[in-house]
């Protein structure tokens, strides 16, 4: 048997995984998040592990623990080892530790409260400290585009992000203090897999999403009010500004592939290789929807740098990975979720 454990295990990306580790493994799998932005276990686990989250010490596949990851670590020897045991019996070391847990909300967060965004730094020392203390065998950290420097992104310069990009010997400033703490995070990994021998992955993830993330975030947003036919479409500053969008689905194949096969810390993108404006993006929930709205821009909304997009040849090269899914099916897999969940509230 194999022992995972996944942090921020409840929230989009988490939740995703642990779907998915169900689904195409045998793991033990152990969950940590305190919900302080997840969504409970029970309203996205199959019906065949609602039983795990009920209380008994013996489980099937999932032992959930609903604390901040960071008493975890601390406790880990002293209280929490011991309930995995009792779960899933006795055990050396985890197999492969992901790591979601995070301070996310979207661009409001960062730019609305970059000095609790900047809580990520102890969340991620904890974790590799714990990581290099207990010798897990496979670990993942998800860094972000955001660890690019801004000077890149500029309306009057924008180029397709590449790997090399970030240089550890010659830093430029990232995107607030997310994009600082995940910077930090990656240079961790590769302390730890240098220094301590571990075998670290770091993916750089950007723009996710899917059918079931939070409305906070926009892609949902702007699928949501599409389906709603609001006109004029209000959209955060002109709306021209672009992102490199990737279906969750993508973004969980390279997170699985890259752990098993990067070992030294480094990182890959996550993306599709293409930059798409939020007005593209209205264009095509609105075309689901059966109209054309007028475009309403609101200027005094943070919206970040004006541009970001990847450059993908080199996780090709190394994973030899392509994005599966399109932008069309994947922002119409948003939109039809969006409207059978309308309908389920009506």
């Amino acid at each position: 048997m194999r022992y995972t454990l996944v942090t921020g295990a409840c929230g989009f990306v988490g939740r995703n995984l642990v779907k998915r580790l169900l689904a195409t493994t045998q793991d033990a799998i152990v969950i940590v998040d305190d919900l302080s932005v997840g969504t409970d276990p029970a309203t996205w686990l199959a019906p065949e592990y609602q039983a795990d989250l009920q209380p008994s010490e013996k489980k099937s596949r999932l032992l959930y623990l609903p604390i901040d990851c960071r008493q975890f670590f601390r406790e880990y020897r002293t209280t929490y080892k011991a309930q995995v045991e009792a779960a899933f019996g006795a055990y050396d070391t985890f197999d492969y530790a992901f790591h979601f847990a995070a301070i996310v909300g979207g661009r409001a967060k960062i730019d609305g409260d970059p000095m609790m965004v900047a809580l990520d730094l102890s969340i991620d020392a904890e974790f590799f400290y714990w990581l290099t203390r207990e010798k897990c065998r496979k670990a993942m950290f998800p860094s972000s585009s955001a660890a690019y420097p801004v000077k890149l992104q500029r309306e009057d310069g924008a180029i397709a992000l590449r790997e090399s990009d970030i240089s550890f010997s010659d830093v430029g400033a990232p995107d607030m203090t997310y994009g600082w703490s995940k910077l930090t995070g990656e240079y961790l990994a590769q302390i730890a897999a240098k220094y301590y021998g571990i075998s670290v992955a770091c993916v750089r993830p950007f723009s996710g999403y899917g059918e079931d993330q939070d409305l906070s975030y926009p892609i949902p947003a702007i699928a949501a009010r599409a389906a709603r036919k609001e006109n004029p479409f209000e959209v955060w500053g002109s709306g021209h500004q672009g992102r490199d969008f990737v279906h969750i689905d993508d973004c969980i194949d390279v997170i699985l592939q890259a752990t098993e096969e990067i070992s030294d810390g480094s990182a890959v993108n996550i993306g599709s290789g293409k930059l798409t404006s939020f007005r593209e993006i209205i264009a095509l929930m609105s075309k689901f929807a059966g109209y054309e709205p007028e475009i309403k821009p609101l200027l005094d909304k943070p919206v970040g740098v004006h541009s970001r997009y990847c450059d993908i040849s080199y996780v090709g090269q190394r994973l030899n990975w392509q994005p599966k899914i399109s932008l069309e099916e994947g922002m119409r897999r948003v939109y039809e979720a969006s409207v059978a969940r309308m309908a389920e509230q009506a």
